[in-house]
């Protein structure tokens, strides 16, 4: 049976995190579940972000992670063109690594727009992805059998996944039009503010 990967986008990390372990409660297992997380900031933890260190284990990102030092182990912490720093784990820790290496070479798939056509997502939706990670976002990607992609979408959407399409037209609103690596990053006051319009319920999630 074909194996296809079923993505989501997180506004908040603690829904990444929440879904994540449903997930793993159906049997699926956690090197089959890729995560990129912004690192930016730890503002849905409270503590204080660990990106200037580079660390990428404060309270925000082991949430999502699952919170032992044993489940960091093979993380990838990377600087990313347009995002700045971001954690990724899983199986796309591997694929965002390999992206990045082709964005700095000049590949024209590089960075986290490769890692998602990569990984099977269609262009539209991965512009929308890669842009929501620079706004403060967490992409949770799981490789699953065909027959069990209806079962792990309804995981994500009930913990709060993003309509990419519902979230694209949002962007577009305010004059994005794509994903641009060449675009500054977001600092932790920008993310704070993305979070505002986007809260837990808003229809245009």
């Amino acid at each position: 049976m074909a194996r296809i990967a079923i993505t989501g986008l997180f506004d908040h990390r603690e829904d990444a995190a929440e879904a994540r372990r449903d997930i793993e409660s159906l049997g699926v297992p956690r090197d089959d579940i890729g995560l990129l997380v912004n690192n930016v900031d730890d503002d849905d933890a409270d503590g204080p972000s660990n990106a200037g260190a580079g660390a990428g284990t404060g309270a925000g990102i082991g949430t999502v992670l699952g919170g032992g030092a044993g489940l960091l182990t093979g993380l990838g912490i990377m600087a990313i063109p347009g995002v700045g720093p971001i954690v990724a784990a899983g199986w796309l820790a591997a694929t965002v690594a390999g992206a990045a290496v082709g964005a700095v070479a000049g590949g024209a798939a590089g960075g986290l727009m490769g890692a998602m056509t990569h990984a099977g997502v269609d262009e539209d939706a991965a512009h929308v992805y890669a842009e929501g990670v620079r706004r403060g976002g967490t992409v949770l990607t799981v490789q699953v059998d065909e027959a069990r992609a209806g079962e792990i979408e309804r995981v994500l959407l009930d913990h709060g996944a993003v309509d990419s399409a519902a979230r694209g037209e949002a962007y577009r609103s305010s004059g994005w039009k794509q994903y641009d690596p060449a675009a500054p990053a977001y600092t932790p006051e920008e993310i704070a503010r993305e979070r505002d319009l986007y809260g837990r319920g808003d229809p245009r999630v």
